[in-house]
């Protein structure tokens, strides 16, 4: 069963007080997850009274990040971790694949169905990247978008 948590907190942001607002959930690594975890994306943020621009490009990027980690990875389940602190919202996709590469944007693979999903991740994030994951197991990758 997928799990989801809600946390609020107050903290210090050049002396102003900021809502950190966070949530995350875990699904299993199927086609059929992409859909649940936009709407779940898209629910969570709507709560949070964020605007419908961030919220539809929220949306593309999990939706992009989720589909690569269901398809080009081994992984069981995906996790997606959202982070909204006033200035910016995190979206972090987590896969538990043992690929060596690492998820890179295909800027000649503009005509094609395939390859184009990061391109989009960085036309709408402020900045967007990959580090391994903390089980030492797969990766995370995470875009940074303005609120």
């Amino acid at each position: 069963m997928p799990s989801s948590h809600n946390a609020e907190s107050l903290r210090g942001c050049g002396g102003v007080a900021v809502q950190l607002l966070s949530d995350a959930f875990h699904l299993p690594a199927l086609r059929t997850s992409v859909p649940e975890a936009r709407r779940r994306v898209t629910t969570a943020l709507r709560t949070w009274g964020v605007t419908e621009q961030l919220r539809d490009d929220a949306e593309l990027v999990v939706s992009e990040l989720f589909t690569n980690a269901v398809r080009h990875t081994d992984s069981e389940r995906v996790s997606c971790e959202l982070t909204l602190d006033g200035a910016r919202l995190r979206v972090a996709v987590t896969d538990q694949g043992h690929s060596d590469s690492r998820p890179q944007a295909q800027p000649r693979s503009t005509d094609r169905e395939c390859g184009r999903g990061l391109l989009l991740v960085g036309a709408v994030s402020e900045d967007w990247g990959v580090r391994p994951a903390d089980t030492g197991r797969g990766r995370v990758v995470w875009a940074d978008l303005a609120c």
